[in-house]
């Protein structure tokens, strides 16, 4: 019944449906009959061109922009005349013109670009179908006045009205309507092969089938699926599709486009290989009218009778006839047709069969191929032919069979040579199964069909290899097999049984498990799973199936406040648009932005520039792109070394060479010298045997081996090596021949042979800000541990014995640590700083790396909390800024991540010794580091270069895994073949293969930041006995490489000569070594443990605050004080020495344009005898209250080296000449007496002997050691190379020789030229220092000899000085000198005086610069300085810099919302020491310092910045109050405040900028008190 109409509905035609009046022409059809849009005359802005099926209404743009928008593809034909002239052509107004455009009477129409209007003015068409002989315009204006005479170079359309150039005729596109130029062509070209069905295109052969649709119409990839390439190039350019006929409305004549015909009705098209086929496609069936009935002698003619075709297309594996004919009863077997699939369908080459891939329709090219595993061997998958059915030729055609394939008996078929006596026949004539073995040898296993021996091993191994199975059956007798599985043909042990693997095909090892049951602080997902109770209703969904986030009574409380839009789960930012889906309504995927394609360094752009993969994907067999493009032009494989391989790259066994049978496709394995056969001598000369080949005999070796380059001997393949796949997953043992994989101890051998399965449930740990995660690697189970954590844990690990999980965070100063069995915490240490913590479960030991000192440190395990005197220090020299820690006890290594000056991974033992760089390149900034102990390899994650490295133990094959999943990688840990790791931007934890990186995995995802990540399981922390257990150790076993075990002490005990026991120092002499910014002290009596130590022997390194080039030092014993000059500021500086840490108490002199050459202390009165450059005398400047008197000024070029003795008042030091040769030279501590002791030296280093009779020096020049008395007799030497310096300690005379190593050697009364140690460390200088060496007094001990100003020993007294501004009264007091006018004063060299406000007012005024020896004043303990009123200059002193007190928290607060943690470890640890760490809406974020940025502070801004910076004068200002507020908060005061780095180390003159730019600051104060002041500026 026709449905009732409202006033505003329309009806469709066929009167049973209503729509509503707004429908009606919108460019999409409601009714089925399409009614609702005929008739439409109404043209809007959406609704220009109608779909020639009617069932769209395109706007203008949309038509010939190169996407077919129609289904009908009518938007995109008859577009090839509209080539873009370089203009911006308006095409969102462009209209096709079937039907031409036409508008309402009312309103004149205007065309677009490209269109011309008719008569009319209300309709345009396309110039192109102007005088086309075919009337587009009603009024049919298009037609007229058009050409009747083409002129003679010309072709002229069919209809008349249209004249062609003569080079468009037959070149595949039809420029007139009636297509009469491209009729009766017959000429075919390279470019023009096939006509593209709607005549728009004609193509080359390559564009054929080739996936990309380069015909509007589709049609050059229809019916592609029957075109395999079999390695020849097919002329694929005429195929042509064939469904459906097109039909057009009655009323309208149809225009059939190039390569259709039309029916004769004129209402259909339909293609012209249908035309005549047997099969009526037009309704009036004229395309099976007037067909041949008869064909030709060299014709095959189609079963129906209506169709011929050549010859060779029959049996040629396509159809051409209709009705399949012309393949039926094919017999005759070709290089590419041997198989017939089921259906008749195809018939395929051989490298078709078993590949993989369903080539036949019916699926029979990939039937009963589950026998043939690839057994690690390349086998040449292009020759296999499977067995059911078997391969069938006609009897009278021999058959050839493929390799790997046995002829039957009859010759007419083939089978493999695994299905030949399997107890089943595949021949049909049996023979498969004829003259088979009845009887097996002692050691075989005959299968129950009793035709087929195999070995013993394989029988029960879990692969069947008789055909019956029965060597299968009846295995749960034997060890390790309880289980069969897979029809009986996998047997596996119960151990793998409901372990939440899939072991069997069938999953009938996981089947029927129990369900485990959930703890009362648990939740029970649907899914099965257990998760924390906590996370039920919390907005983040941790069960599989989500069912921990429904029946919620509430809406999660999102505290990032994003939600889903429906489903209501909580988001973070970093999750909208990340590729996984998180919300169940699937919102926050919807709409992303898409982003720019840039490929990392290590990745490869697929051809269509929509995703990048790792470069190591590329040509590994398997298609990562989506088009493919990552697995084409790989090239062609070789062959394995025992293989022939053909001139057509097939890979042969040998024996199928010169067989008389053509295997290869070219047939490079048959002819040539075939027949020569090998001789006697050629068998001799082969080590294995010998074949003939086309080129002559040649030697062949089994598989297995390779053939040398002599031609003639077999040399063993070793398959374990370079494998970088990893064919075991484990241990790989080469043997002869072959190979064989073995598992670590604990590990499974999986029924395959190659993979090793672990038992027992794997854990993965990980720390999510405060919170500590555990989750089931295979339940998916989920449980938090207790954490008293108040800021972010960076780094943790485990102890599987005491079930202890380790962590530190960042609001302590301490090592913490949560039992895993959610019960306990406590603390193992206080009091001490770590950026990252390893547990040596083997030996029993923590260590963790101590940023802020750069120190790696490690403690006994205790059950309770160790006291911090107990740790000992196991590497302190160069290390910069090490970040990342992990160990290896099973071989007593660790290895870690250096983030300094230069980025690396390094290695040493655990004791420290045998260091080395392991990777120094292929780096960005190095993160964290793992071990994995099944390939022994090291990992790394990589925050700049946003990728995962590995590399040997040793450094080598060095492997970058960059994928769009690493953007962020943190911390990492490895197991059983699988790579873990924290994204903390992206909030996640993921897994993927280690080698691959495939088979990506989310693991954890929360709305906190992850850091650490640790996989627990027991078989990580067992396997050998540890060494420690034997030895006995006082204090401290760690693990050497080996594993060995090393006794080792606390800081302030040495080792004893047993090399176990820890005592006090019986002897407390040591040795100061100093470096360009560390001092180490090594105490004499340790050489007695080592003999000849490849590195540092028991010793303290101390890094120097804020010294990057020291150059001198000198120590007083009685103050613990060291003195130490800087080249890189041009100063001399104290600093004080307690419990192994130095810390500063300020700078003594400061100069400018000038560099200290000799520096010596008296360490009686703490006066500083010292020359430079500028200055070149011996002079003396009083530490007290810095006074500054000229010694020895004539005769001296330049002072090399200075050595006191102030118990006999004598100073010696080397007077450098013009030539550079020097002398030594000696007098007294006041200068007096000067004698020459010895000339024509190149002296570096001067020493008294205790008793201060003897002199000795090191004659760099000449490679001496030279003595002399004070007298001038007793001189000796003797020579050694390289020699550096030259030290004594009581009678032990020490020295140091430079060259590819530092060296150390020592003579004693029991050792002559004993080498002790050698490093390979930068060294500038060393002094030995004992009791003996400061025990003494001289008239100066007391109250300062009563001198006012300076006083100096000498060999009979002692003489009191005055500063060089002074003059001496009474013999000890000091008055002005008033040669200088008033407010001024005199230069050191007495040439000139200088207004008093030039002087160290940072500019040089006196010719020997001494204006700017500027003095820090300081009292020392012991010495009274008697002071007298000070003359003052008229300019204030600079005020010294701020200075942060220990513990304050200063806030640096940008944006307001920032706030600073005051957690130094976190600056070093996530900030790489540039920048410190803030907090941001709960999450840790680094505030990078000025000149620094990235995630982690790891880009230097003036490595990247490109072109010239022009800064105006206020940005200048701005900048420097930046750098000085910088300073302030990164640069914590604290007594063991780490060296500064290179950047920061010219701060020397942010103290001047900060006095000009920042007037208003207020300083802080130091340690102790200190103002600058020239130098002699007291009386």
């Amino acid at each position: 019944m026709p449905a009732s109409v409202s006033s505003d509905q329309f009806q469709c035609a066929h009167g049973k449906k209503c729509i509503e009046q707004s429908q009606v022409c919108d460019g999409v059809s409601q009714c089925q009959d399409r009614s609702d849009e005929l008739k439409c005359t109404k043209q809007t802005e959406d609704c220009v061109f109608h779909c020639g099926d009617g069932s769209r209404c395109l706007p203008a743009k949309f038509l010939c922009d190169g996407e077919r928008d129609c289904s009908d593809g009518t938007d995109e034909v008859n577009c090839e005349d509209q080539k873009d002239d370089g203009r911006e052509e308006q095409r969102d107004t462009r209209v096709t013109s079937a039907p031409a455009v036409t508008v309402v009477s009312s309103t004149p129409i205007k065309c677009a670009l490209g269109l011309k209007p008719c008569k009319s003015n209300l309709e345009c068409v396309l110039y192109k179908h102007v005088c086309d002989g075919e009337a587009d315009c009603k009024d049919g204006s298009d037609e007229e006045e058009c050409l009747s005479e083409c002129q003679t170079d010309q072709f002229q359309c069919a209809h008349g009205k249209k004249c062609i150039e003569q080079s468009q005729v037959c070149d595949g596109v039809s420029q007139c309507q009636d297509r009469s130029d491209e009729l009766n062509c017959t000429k075919q070209t390279e470019d023009c092969v096939f006509h593209c069905g709607d005549g728009s295109r004609c193509l080359p052969a390559n564009f054929v089938c080739d996936g990309e649709r380069d015909c509007s119409d589709g049609t050059d990839e229809v019916n592609c699926e029957d075109q395999k390439d079999d390695g020849r190039e097919e002329q694929r350019g005429t195929r042509v599709t064939s469904a459906p006929a097109v039909t057009v409305g009655s009323s309208t004549p149809i225009k059939c486009a190039l390569g259709l015909k039309p029916c004769k009705s004129n209402l259909e098209c339909v293609l012209y290989k249908h035309v005549c086929d047997g099969e009526a496609d037009c309704k009036d069936g004229s395309d099976e009218e007037e067909c041949l009935s008869e064909c030709q002698t060299d014709q095959f003619q189609c079963a129906h009778g209506k169709k011929c075709i050549e010859q060779s297309q029959v049996c040629d594996g396509t159809p051409q006839c209709q009705d399949r004919s012309d393949e039926l009863k094919c017999t005759k077997q070709t290089e590419d047709c041997v198989f017939h699939c089921g259906d008749g369908s195809r018939c395929l080459p051989a490298k078709f069969l078993c590949d993989g891939e369903r080539d036949c329709s019916d699926g029979t090219d990939e039937v009963n191929c589950e026998d043939q595993k690839d057994d690690g061997r390349e086998e040449q998958r292009g020759t296999r032919v499977t067995s059911a059915p078997a391969v069938t030729v006609s009897s009278s055609t021999p058959i050839k069979c493929a390799l790997g394939s046995k002829p039957c008996k009859s010759n007419l078929e083939c089978v493999l040579y695994q299905h030949v006596c399997d107890g089943e026949a595949d021949c049909k004539d049996g023979s498969d199964e004829e003259e088979c073995l009845s009887e097996c040898q002692t050691d075989q296993f005959q299968c129950a069909h009793g035709k087929k021996c195999i070995e013993q091993s394989q029988v029960c191994d879990g692969v069947s290899q008789c055909q019956d199975r029965s060597d299968e059956l009846g295995c749960a007798k034997l060890e390790g097999c309880t289980f069969q599985c897979d029809d009986k043909s996998r047997c596996i042990s119960d151990s793998f049984l409901c372990d939440g693997e899939r072991d069997c095909m069938d999953a009938s090892d996981e089947a029927n498990c129990p369900d485990e049951d959930c703890s009362a602080t648990e939740y029970k997902c649907t899914s099965g799973q257990c998760v924390s109770a906590k996370m039920r209703c919390d907005g983040y969904p941790d069960c599989w199936d989500r069912s921990d986030e429904e029946s919620c009574t509430n809406p999660p409380s999102c505290s990032t406040k994003l939600r889903c839009h429906q489903s209501t789960e909580c988001l973070v930012q970093e999750w909208i648009c990340d590729g996984d889906l998180d919300c169940k309504d699937g919102s926050d995927e919807k709409d992303c932005p898409v982003v720019p394609l840039s490929c990392g360094e290590f990745q490869w752009s697929c051809k269509s520039k929509t995703k990048c993969v790792p470069a190591a994907w590329k040509c590994d067999g398997m298609k990562d792109c989506d088009d493919g493009s990552d697995e084409v032009d790989c090239g062609v494989g070789t062959c394995l070394p025992h293989q022939f391989q053909c001139g057509s790259q097939e890979c042969l066994d040998p024996a199928l060479v010169c067989n008389s049978i053509t295997n290869c496709a070219d047939g490079s394995d048959e002819g040539g010298s075939c027949n020569v056969n090998c001789a006697e001598t050629d068998m001799n000369h082969c080590t294995q045997s010998c074949y003939s080949t086309p080129q002559g005999p040649r030697c062949r070796c089994s598989e297995g081996f390779k053939l040398l380059e002599d031609g003639q001997t077999c040399a063993d393949i070793n398959e374990c090596k370079g494998r970088s796949t990893g064919v075991c997953s484990h241990l790989c043992i080469n043997t002869p021949g072959s190979y064989q994989c073995k598992c670590h101890l604990g590990y499974i051998m999986e029924a395959g042979g190659q993979h090793c399965k672990i038992t027992g449930e794997p854990f993965l740990l990980a720390s999510v800000q405060t919170d500590l995660y555990l989750l089931s690697l295979r339940s998916g189970s989920l449980d938090l541990l207790m954490s008293p954590a108040k800021r972010a844990i960076l780094s943790l690990d485990y102890d599987w014995r005491e079930q202890r999980v380790f962590w530190v965070g960042l609001d302590s100063e301490s090592i913490r640590w949560s039992s895993l069995d959610q019960k306990t915490t406590g603390t193992l240490i206080k009091g001490v700083r770590a950026d990252s913590v390893a547990v040596d479960w083997l030996g029993r030991n923590l260590y963790w790396i101590d940023g802020v000192n750069s120190q790696i440190v490690a403690v006994r395990l205790s059950k309770s909390t160790v006291s911090t005197l107990d740790h000992s220090i196991i590497l302190d020299e160069d290390l910069d800024q090490p970040r990342s820690l992990a160990l290896l006890p099973q071989k007593g290594l660790m290895f870690w991540t250096e983030i300094g000056n230069v980025v690396k991974i390094e290695r040493a033992g655990m004791d420290g010794s045998e260091r080395r760089a392991l990777v120094n390149s292929s780096l960005g900034w190095p993160g964290g580091v793992a071990v994995d102990t099944s390939s022994d390899r090291v990992y790394w994650t990589d925050e700049r270069l946003k990728s995962i490295g590995s590399a040997t133990l040793d450094g080598d094959d060095i492997r970058i895994l960059q994928m769009k999943e690493t953007t962020n990688p943190f911390s990492l840990a490895l197991f059983n073949g699988f790579l873990y790791w924290t994204d903390a931007k992206k909030r996640v934890v993921r897994a993927a293969h280690k080698i691959s990186g495939k088979n990506h995995q989310v693991l954890l995802k929360r709305p906190r930041q992850p850091f650490g990540v640790k996989i627990v399981h027991p078989l990580l922390q067992m396997g050998i006995d540890g060494p420690c257990e034997k030895m006995r150790c006082s204090h401290m076993c760690v693990l050497a490489p080996g594993p060995k075990a090393v006794c080792k002490c606390p800081s302030g005990l040495l080792l004893a000569k047993d090399g176990l026991r820890c005592s006090k120092l019986a002897d407390s002499s040591f040795l100061l070594i100093l470096s360009p910014s560390t001092v180490t002290q090594i105490y004499l009596q340790s050489r007695h443990t080592a003999a000849e130590l490849k590195g540092w022997p028991e010793h303290v390194a101390m890094q120097v605050p804020s010294v990057n080039e020291a150059a001198i030092l000198d120590y007083s014993l009685r103050d613990h004080t060291l003195f130490l000059t800087d080249d890189s500021t041009t100063s001399l500086s104290s600093f004080k020495l307690k419990e192994s840490n130095l810390s500063p108490r300020g700078q003594l002199l400061k100069l400018m344009g000038d560099t200290i050459t000799a520096m010596a202390l008296d360490w009686v009165t703490l006066n500083v005898y010292w020359s430079s450059n500028k200055q070149a005398r011996l002079q003396v400047t009083s530490t007290m209250a810095a006074h500054t008197a000229v010694l020895i000024a004539e005769g001296i070029v330049r002072v090399e080296a200075i050595a006191l003795h102030p118990p006999s008042g004598r100073v010696c030091y080397v007077n450098v000449g013009l030539q550079g040769k020097g002398s030594v030279e000696c007098a007294n501590m006041d200068g007096a007496e000067r004698v020459v002791r010895k000339e024509a030296v190149q002296a570096s280093s001067l020493v008294f002997s205790s008793t201060g009779d003897l002199i000795y020096w090191a004659d760099t020049g000449s490679g001496t050691i030279c003595s002399v008395q004070l007298d001038g007799s007793g001189y000796k030497e003797f020579k050694t190379e390289g020699l550096a310096a030259v030290a004594l300690s009581g009678e032990m005379l020490l020295w140091m020789t430079e060259s590819d190593k530092t060296r150390l050697w020592y003579r004693d009364e029991q050792q002559q030229n004993k080498l002790w140690f050698e490093v390979g460390t930068e060294v500038v200088g060393f002094k030995a220092f004992s009791e003996s060496s400061q025990t003494g007094s001289n008239h100066c001990s007391k109250n300062n000899g009563h001198c006012h100003h300076l006083c100096l020993a000498t060999p009979r007294g002692r003489t009191c000085r005055c500063a060089h501004d002074h003059v001496i009264v009474n013999d000890t007091h000091c008055i002005l000198d008033q040669r200088c006018p008033a407010g001024s004063r005199p230069c050191l060299d007495q040439l000139s005086c200088k207004p008093a406000e030039k002087f160290c007012n940072g500019h040089v005024d006196c010719s020997d610069h001494s204006d700017e020896n500027c003095v820090t004043l300081k009292l020392g303990s012991g010495v009274k300085v008697l002071a007298t009123p000070r003359l003052r200059s008229s300019t204030a002193p600079p005020l010294p810099p701020p200075q942060l007190s220990e513990g304050l928290n200063t806030t640096l607060n940008a944006s307001g919302q920032l706030r600073n943690l005051g957690a130094q470890q976190c600056s070093h640890r996530l900030c790489g020491g540039n920048g410190h760490c803030v907090e941001d809406g709960g999450n840790t974020v680094c505030a990078c310092s000025f000149g620094y940025s990235g995630d982690s502070c790891e880009d230097h801004l003036l490595k990247t910045m490109q072109g010239p910076i022009v800064y105006g004068a206020v940005g200048l200002c701005a900048a420097v109050v930046v750098i000085v507020v910088m300073a302030v908060v990164v640069r914590r005061k604290s007594a063991n405040t780490r060296r500064a780095r290179p950047a920061e180390v010219k701060e020397t003159s942010m103290t001047d900028l900060e006095t000009e730019s920042t007037p208003t600051t207020r300083p802080a104060s130091s340690d102790i008190e200190k103002t600058e002041e020239a130098v002699s500026s007291v009386d």
